[in-house]
């Protein structure tokens, strides 16, 4: 049932909206920062409405820690395809995401990511990943935040897969701060009990920021390597708020063994 409710809340939003859509789309090249400023209002409550359906109250944290009078990096984990809904919600700042490549062939959901600044990379093409990331440090030069997961795709282990390097020249080359980014149990509300959704808990937790400029050499170097270590220890702080999760409590029963 609630996978039901999800698919005719995603296809009820995109009907709706169809028509501010358009109207934004007319007038973005002339205004683009109140054009994305209203979409990103729009998403912000379709995603919320969405995610209702899920029947899963996240557990939001650390949103003292994002800065408003500037833009960030927000760098996660990835473990879900609600993933970005959920961090859609409770993000105050004006923020594009990075996206894999294939999300830009899904109609509706890619026309409202371009609108509020998305970009989509190419993993399998060097080049065409550079010039996704330049255009990402174009955004945050505006005044757009971004918000990437450099593991490069989902995992459903505790901790995350290494951090691609390439992924932190955003905050490499423009100076700009990082938010680490720690999500918690989406895993369990969709991808391990697929096709069907779960009511179970979910967490997103911003840390505090991470200056780039006052880190040591070695960890501007590796600031991937970095960001991941604070994220694998705010996961390890978060992971008792999703114990009752069916997926975590396999993991636990695993790891005992």
């Amino acid at each position: 049932m609630r996978t039901f409710l999800v698919i005719l809340a995603l296809v009820l939003f995109f009907l709706l909206t169809l028509p501010v859509y358009l109207i934004l789309l007319c007038f973005r090249k002339k205004h683009r920062r109140a054009t994305s400023a209203i979409a990103q209002k729009i998403v912000r409550y379709g995603f919320a409405f969405v995610v209702f359906f899920t029947g899963t109250k996240p557990i939001v944290k650390g949103l003292e820690n994002i800065p408003t009078d500037q833009p960030v990096l927000f760098v996660s984990n990835h473990k879900s395809f609600f993933d970005i809904p959920l961090a859609y919600m409770t993000l105050p700042n004006p923020t594009g995401f990075v996206s894999k490549k294939e999300m830009k062939k899904i109609p509706f959901l890619s026309w409202w990511m371009g609108l509020v600044n998305c970009l989509f990379l190419d993993r399998d093409d060097m080049r065409a990943g550079l010039k996704t990331i330049l255009e990402g440090v174009e955004n945050i030069k505006q005044g757009y935040s971004m918000f990437i997961a450099p593991e490069g795709t989902r995992t459903h282990e505790r901790e995350p897969l290494a951090f691609k390097e390439g992924s932190l020249k955003m905050a490499e080359k423009t100076g700009c701060k990082i938010i680490p980014v720690a999500i918690l149990g989406t895993d369990d509300l969709l991808e391990n009990s697929f096709p069907w959704i779960r009511k179970v808990s979910t967490v997103i937790a911003y840390g505090k920021p991470i200056d780039p400029k006052s880190l040591s050499a070695e960890d501007r170097k590796f600031m991937g390597a970095y960001c991941r270590s604070v994220i694998v220890e705010m996961l390890h702080e978060n992971e008792h708020l999703v114990k009752e999760n069916p997926f975590y409590k396999k993991l636990e029963q695993q790891s005992a063994e």
